[in-house]
């Protein structure tokens, strides 16, 4: 009895030391539908104060890109730390309905590594609700302990995840008057610069005006979330990560492969890195997770495709991979690979227009304004770039001389570039067992379809309706091998 007590005693102990408690918390602050539009990266028509302060305080990465360029797969790849193409979860939204999707044998979700370590893990909003998951696949929701770190026991470290709304505020029909109050002014839509690949319509401007606002809003939660953790006694013992789960939801953004959809606000602070350091190597989402375990002491299990950003062997990316399926209805096929000045995109389906029918972003504003003015031939010849009624199979751009990705190389096919990256992007896809290599099974787009058709026949029918009718059209084209 003796014996055991000692045993038992030694145990607690080193509970108790654990928790006594050396070990950094891990803080996440995911940001929904962004592009990296604060001061820190060189937006001047707004100001960002409390995101500038975090890279001022800790390292930002200039070259930081999401794996999926739309929020489903997107945070699949990131809790697991693996593409999500090499965990099946590459469709948005899919299997949400009868036919469900299991993760492969060994992948284990990031949070849970955590709780094994004996971390206590949220996911939450700021105000303490339960935070966004969107995961594609099935997984216990008891990887998270609650949706605030104020659950947790004395003392225990936490592994936190706070979900914040970003461009999607935008969406509200009262966002203006809302910003308006809570921000004091709102961003003049004259200052705006656009793309150049978008018109100075005032339809256009007003929505990038407000999509500022969005941004100046998520800074001030930054704010908030920081002013918390001070007074908590927090900062100095916890890594916080500032990213967004893709860009800006527009034209070329969100769900597409250029810059304006994958490149991405990437910055980390906490105990013992540099401060005000600025990395220009490539980086992908998902070393998120692998750099948070690294960071909290706890092993990386080995088939993580994410790398850990500190170690003093970090190896840096060649170049980083994205790749874009199934959007709602929308069936589509793009990979591209992007190194320090070239990208290459892979289109699978090339005799499809840029612009396929999808529900989603046809009923924006913004994207009806674009068709309207390309009806009345009012757009210029970058802006033309979108009404593509067919795609080439390549895409090359150099990133140094076309930031802006609007003029193919690809078209000569001796560039030097071409070839090489062709073959590093099809060894990729071989390598990691690309699952978006094959068409999606029909009984899977069916079951997602049928559950994606209920939930908005119960609100607008019509819209509905239009679904219904996109959801043939797609099985048209895969019938005429389109």
């Amino acid at each position: 009895m003796q014996r055991l007590l000692l045993v038992l005693g030694c145990v607690l102990g080193v509970t108790s030391l654990l928790r006594a408690d050396n070990r950094p918390n891990v803080l996440w602050i995911i940001v929904e539908d962004m592009s990296p539009h604060f001061g820190c990266y060189g937006e001047s028509t707004i100001e960002t104060p409390h995101v500038d302060r975090l890279a001022a305080e800790g390292v930002r990465f200039a070259n930081a890109f999401v794996t999926a360029p739309v929020c489903s797969a997107s945070r699949s790849a990131l809790i697991t730390g693996m593409y999500q193409t090499t965990i099946g979860a590459h469709h948005h939204r899919s299997g949400r309905g009868t036919a469900s999707i299991d993760l492969p044998e060994g992948v284990v979700l990031i949070p849970s590594l955590f709780q094994e370590a004996d971390y206590f893990t949220s996911n939450g909003t700021i105000d303490g609700r339960t935070g966004k998951t969107d995961y594609n696949f099935k997984f216990d929701s008891n990887v998270y302990d609650g949706s605030d770190w104020s659950g947790r026991a004395e003392g225990q470290p936490f592994f936190a995840q706070i979900q914040l709304s970003g461009g999607k505020l935008r969406e509200g029909g009262n966002w203006a008057k809302r910003a308006e109050a809570e921000l004091g002014s709102l961003t003049d839509p004259d200052s705006v610069t656009l793309p150049p690949y978008y018109p100075r319509d005032p339809v256009i401007l007003e929505d990038w005006a407000r999509y500022l606002d969005a941004v100046r809003y998520t800074d001030r939660q930054v704010g908030q979330i920081l002013d918390r953790l001070e007074k908590e006694g927090l900062i100095d013992s916890t890594y916080i990560f500032f990213i967004t789960d893709h860009g800006i939801s527009h034209a070329r953004g969100k769900q597409f492969l250029y810059e304006e959809g994958i490149k991405i606000p990437f910055i980390v602070r906490g105990p013992n890195l540099p401060k005000g350091t600025v990395r220009s190597d490539l980086i992908a989402h998902i070393d998120t997770s692998s750099t948070s375990l690294e960071l909290a002491g706890i092993a990386i299990p080995s088939r993580l495709e994410g790398r850990s950003l500190f170690t003093d062997d970090h190896q840096p990316r060649p170049f980083v991979i994205s790749a874009r399926d199934r959007c709602d209805e929308t069936v589509d096929g793009i990979r591209s690979i992007r190194t320090d000045r070239f990208k290459l995109i892979l289109n699978r389906y090339p005799e499809r227009p840029y612009l396929q029918p999808n529900t989603y972003k046809d009923h924006k504003e913004i994207l009806q304004t674009l068709r309207r003015l390309h009806q009345v031939g009012a757009l210029n010849e970058a802006q033309k770039l979108h009404f593509a009624s067919q795609r080439p199979r390549y895409e090359l751009y150099d990133l140094v001389t076309d930031p802006w990705e609007l003029s193919n190389l690809a078209t000569s096919e001796d560039h030097p570039q071409l070839l090489t990256l062709q073959h590093a992007l099809l060894e990729w896809m071989e390598m990691t067992g690309d699952r978006g290599v094959v068409p999606e099974p029909i009984a899977m787009y069916e079951s997602d379809m049928t559950l994606y058709l209920q939930s908005v026949k119960r609100t607008n029918p019509e819209r509905a309706a239009e679904i219904e009718s996109n959801i043939a059209l797609m099985k048209q084209w895969q019938r005429e091998g389109k």
